[in-house]
């Protein structure tokens, strides 16, 4: 068993202005509560999220050196007493949620992801439990959380496999089965944006046995990878003058999985849902970035319009199972963790330089 240092170390972005100058730092963790685990961390996917919060458009930081990472893959360490779920030597993921208050109906209910009385993110968020300590993320030496947010990683997934289910595709998977369910059997769906969410979308969908799955994008350049990926069929809505026309009463779902909707126009995208089918966005863009529907579509297409963030505890092992089960593979790109490492990764992703998404690797070597 590896010892719990006083002291935890991580790549940290001191303020919005240098994103891309992160350094190695040391700080101090939050007490370990009865319901806590620390774990020392093997592995951390990079999500949109993290381009976003270091850059600042997501608001500013809750406090400086900030870590970030919320696909965390590590070993339980250390356990608090009341801890039943795991024990010391389990390999566990870790997603963008940290805590809750436990106790709401939406906690009780299996949606602690929308609790609005004590939700705790993984990075650069205040615990209201905790005299206003700052979260801290993956990118690091070790994490501690609440062990109920914790998920065991199957022995058949590969670690660095797991790691981006634990954020962006939990994301895509949530909304999925909640607005069309576990079994797709029978149902066309749509997934708007070929990338580090919407790569693993088209793989949920096809994996949970839908009739069609469409890949939306505004050119042809991804239509081989998204075929690769598990679409049956492919809309290029840049080259395609009149897609929706040909496609009225389609689908029983479209997600929206792109980064930004600015300037976008959803309406055709209404338009071509089944009576009551339903339009779901996961999108989170900057602040101040809004996406817009004429009145008159929602009228005449009868469409549901809803929105969706990251996933439960329980939709996360239902995930990690489907993709041991059926054997999938995230598409992804092994980076090294270092100063240059985390630099590389941020400014990539930032300009959507991956095929899908990044993990970050070697923690031992850096940390030990």
């Amino acid at each position: 068993m590896s010892p719990v240092p006083k002291l935890f170390s991580g790549f940290a972005v001191e303020k919005p202005e240098k994103w891309q100058e992160p350094k190695l730092v040391q700080y101090e963790p939050r007490e370990l509560w009865p319901t806590d685990i620390t774990i020392k961390v093997i592995a951390c996917g990079v999500c949109g999220s993290d381009c976003h919060q270091v850059s600042g458009n997501w608001g500013p930081f809750n406090r400086e050196n900030l870590i970030v990472g919320h696909e965390i893959i590590g070993e339980v360490i250390e356990v608090g007493s009341e801890v039943t779920k795991h024990k010391i030597g389990d390999i566990v993921g870790i997603g963008a949620q940290s805590d809750s208050c436990g106790e709401c109906e939406r906690c009780k209910s299996g949606n602690e992801q929308y609790c609005q009385n004590g939700s705790v993110l993984t990075y650069n968020s205040v615990h209201p439990k905790a005299d206003g300590y700052v979260t801290q993320g993956g990118y690091a030496s070790h994490i501690r959380v609440n062990a109920h947010f914790a998920v065991a990683v199957p022995k058949k997934l590969s670690i660095h496999n797991a790691a981006p289910l634990l954020c962006g595709g939990l994301t895509a998977y949530s909304p999925i089965v909640r607005y069309a369910g576990h079994d797709l059997t029978g149902k066309t769906i749509g997934i708007i944006g070929v990338g580090g969410i919407g790569a693993m979308a088209l793989q949920i969908a096809n994996a949970l046995g839908a009739k069609d799955v469409y890949a939306f994008s505004r050119s042809s350049a991804k239509k081989e990878d998204s075929f690769k990926l598990g679409a049956t069929k492919f809309i290029a809505t840049g080259e395609e003058s009149n897609w929706s026309e040909s496609h009225k009463d389609t689908f029983d779902l479209i997600l929206h999985c792109a980064n930004t909707g600015k300037g976008a126009n959803f309406n055709p995208f209404l338009d071509t849902l089944k009576l009551t089918g339903t339009f779901v966005t996961i999108s989170a863009p900057p602040v101040d970035e809004v996406i817009s529907f004429s009145p008159w579509s929602l009228l005449f297409s009868g469409a549901k319009v809803a929105g969706s963030i990251i996933g439960s505890m329980k939709e996360a092992e239902e995930l990690l199972e489907l993709y041991a089960d059926k054997g999938l593979t995230v598409w992804i790109e092994k980076i090294p963790v270092s100063e240059e490492g985390v630099k590389e990764v941020l400014t990539r992703a930032h300009k959507g330089d991956v095929k899908y998404r990044f993990v970050l690797t070697d923690f031992d070597k850096v940390f030990t």
